[in-house]
């Protein structure tokens, strides 16, 4: 198994390394194909692109001299209210859909309804009733999060085996058992596997907001290097999302390992 996840791991930094050295290729070195062009030419011109150094460098210079930092905090902890709030509110009335029909017939057009409003035309909106601060974005990653994670706790609750739950109901088993051995394990493959998404979505929401009208996170600052046409700053900002996606979605399998220790181990693993 470990053999498989070290081989999986260097799988996956191959693919990272191949993907920058194509990019650093193409937007370091010229080619002169008379065919194609007259002059010499980049394929990547690096004032459209800029460069993988050039990224690199910046981020480090970025971290190191603390610009960043504030910016990040604040991004951050948007992002995790978001994920917090619209994650628990996904779980609990995901639960409670699915344990009464009525409610989820009732309510089922305008739950789609509010889940296929653009997200984006809500941002000026959350703006102005909560301003430029933090709940604004907050709002906005709920609004992301909550329908991922409640549609699969919902999915996950309805698809308990009935010849399950009459067994367990023929064992004597009360409505609080029931959710507790029955429901919850049901509904955990589900929303585990909801949260892996809801994370970047939580951080689409903060980034997003940020972009659109705010003072400080990282969407600011990738909006301003946009404003000035500051390639590099804007690859940056987004390296930095994408470390800390991965960080927080590491996070995640953790948690869900821990909690879903009777799993079985898939076959590759077992393999």
């Amino acid at each position: 198994m470990m053999r498989n996840r070290m081989a999986l791991v260097a799988l996956q930094i191959l693919v990272a390394v191949v993907l920058i050295g194509i990019w650093h290729f193409g937007s370091t070195i010229k080619l002169d194909w008379p065919a194609i062009s007259p002059k010499p030419f980049y394929p990547l011109d690096p004032f459209f692109f800029s460069t993988p150094l050039a990224v690199f460098q910046r981020t480090f210079n970025d971290f190191y001299t603390g610009v960043i930092w504030y910016h990040l905090g604040i991004t951050l902890l948007e992002t995790m209210l978001a994920f917090v709030i619209g994650a628990a509110g996904g779980v609990l009335i995901g639960f409670w859909f699915a344990r009464k029909a009525l409610l989820a017939a009732v309510f089922d057009p305008y739950v789609k309804m509010a889940n296929a409003l653009p997200r984006v035309v809500l941002a000026p909106i959350f703006a102005l009733w909560l301003g430029l601060g933090i709940w604004s974005k907050v709002a906005l990653g709920v609004t992301l999060v909550f329908f991922i994670v409640f549609f699969n706790v919902y999915q996950g609750v309805k698809e308990v085996s009935p010849t399950l739950l009459a067994n367990a109901r023929m064992l004597g088993m009360n409505e609080r058992q029931l959710m507790r051995n029955v429901f919850w394990p049901s509904a955990l493959s589900w929303m585990f596997s909801s949260l892996h998404t809801a994370v970047g979505f939580a951080l689409v929401g903060a980034v997003v907001g940020e972009y659109l009208g705010s003072a400080a996170g990282l969407g600011y600052r990738i909006h301003q290097a946009e404003g000035v046409f500051d390639v590099t700053g804007v690859f940056s900002g987004m390296l930095v999302l994408a470390i800390f996606v991965i960080i927080i979605d590491t996070v995640v399998s953790a948690i869900e390992n821990r909690l879903m220790v009777w799993r079985p181990a898939p076959a590759s693993a077992q393999g």
